[in-house]
This record gives structure tokens, sequence and C-alpha cells, in this order.
């Protein structure tokens, strides 16, 4: 993901972390960090990976139906849902396969559990924050019409505001519309793990907040985000070429 600073360490690889935090405040460190840099982390910190986990992953057999829910999923339901995104029936219909395939209760929704079981998704240090991006009501599971909603932005017929609306929410743990500094340390905490200490990692995360905060409020809107990282081709760095 966007991770507001260059950070010259591998991410360690977690397996969990909670969704939603209180902001963290450490005692205030000298800021003398070098101003952070903006471009997209590679590897496992790479939202496109992340997704190309959830596409890519296969159960020991393909069940008949989804579920009662999925099931009975009719032509219109499919048509609307296509509607709502970025991708053509086709692409939908081969997404409700992938969604089947990760339903291993046959529940019609997929677990966090369900989720994590996967290695490839479970070691990616973001998990837990894609997986609450994808739950768009909170409600802890997600249903067919979220699980395409949340792989919507990652197709190339999607526009560079709806690529920065998922990487903003990333950060945007409590859905404030705003990026505060206890949120973008938990975010950085996940990607760097213990090859930081928390002052250094707060003093990049200090530093990153006083750039980026254009109207002085303490924290990072989605405008002032989008500045940030105006040199960066998002549209590359979250575009999957096949679903």
């Amino acid at each position: 993901m966007i991770p507001l600073g260059e950070l010259s360490v591998r991410p360690r690889l977690a397996t969990h972390h909670p969704d939603r935090h209180q902001p963290y405040h450490p005692t205030p460190p000298r800021r003398v960090h070098p101003t952070p840099a903006l471009p997209l982390a590679p590897g496992t910190s790479d939202p496109r990976s992340e997704a190309s986990s959830i596409l890519a992953s296969e159960s020991p057999q393909r069940r008949p139906v989804l579920s009662a829910k999925m099931g009975n999923t009719t032509s219109t339901v499919l048509d609307n849902i296509v509607q709502g995104s970025n991708f053509d029936r086709e692409e939908v219909d081969r997404l409700r396969k992938r969604f089947m395939k990760l339903d291993k209760d046959n529940s019609g929704t997929i677990e966090r559990d369900e989720f994590l079981s996967l290695p490839q998704i479970s070691s990616n240090p973001l998990a837990t924050r894609m997986i609450a991006i994808f739950d768009e009501d909170g409600g802890g599971d997600v249903d067919f019409q979220e699980f395409v909603s949340g792989l919507s932005a990652f197709s190339s017929k999607g526009n560079k505001e709806q690529k920065l609306q998922f990487a903003f929410k990333v950060y945007d743990i409590d859905r404030d519309g705003y990026i505060s500094n206890g949120e973008l340390f938990i975010v950085l905490k996940m990607m760097v793990g213990s090859n930081l200490k928390d002052q250094q990692l707060q003093q990049i995360v200090d530093k990153t907040i006083m750039e980026a905060d254009l109207d002085k409020d303490g924290k990072i809107s989605f405008e002032e985000f989008t500045k940030m990282v105006e040199t960066t081709d998002v549209s590359m760095s979250m575009t999957l070429d096949q679903f």
C-alpha cells in the first residue's frame, strides 16, 4: 500500500493485528528524521499482491453452489452487481466462482478466519486492513457484493480517484475521513514490525503529518493525501490485469 515514507527495511510478515485501535500517543520525540518520500511500497505491502492472492486462492474442491444465500443468485442480482462495479458480467461470474472457493463453510459470506486461513493472505502485513475495507458494513464478514466492490478498485477500468480512495482507507482505520497520527503509526507499524523502534517510527509519522497537513488540523484529509501521492503512478500500482 502507500506507506507515507520510504522505509529502508523489509516489512515483517504479520499474521494478525486488530482492525481498530485507539490513537498512539508516545512521548513526542525530536523531529530529526529525514522527510519521507512517497512511493508505493513493493513486495508484501503492495495491494495488488493481496488482491492477487484472494483471486488465486483455491479450495480442495469446487462447491456446486455458493450457499443457500448465494446459490440462488439470480441474473438480475448479478446484473445489479455488475452495474455497481468496474467489471463486466463475465468477470463477475468468474469472481463468483472465486468467492465460492473462499467460502469454505458455504455460509454465503467470507469470514475473517477464512481469509486468514490462506497462507498467501495471512502472511501479508496489511491483511487485516484489506479485510476490514472489504467489509463495508462492518459486520465481521464479506458478502459477494462487498467482495466485488472491494476488488473493483483494482480493475483496469477503475479511475485514479477510486484507487486513491482504496489506498486512503487502508490508513483511515476509524473511517472518519481522516488519517490521524495514531492511525498512520499503526499501519506503518504493521509493515515494519520490529525493524524500527517505536520512537524512530513515531518520528517518521510526525514528520509526515507535518509535511502533509496543509490546513494544520493535525490530521490528513483525502485531499491532502491525494496531493502527497500525486507523483505516484497509482494506476499501475493498483491495477490487476486479470480477474
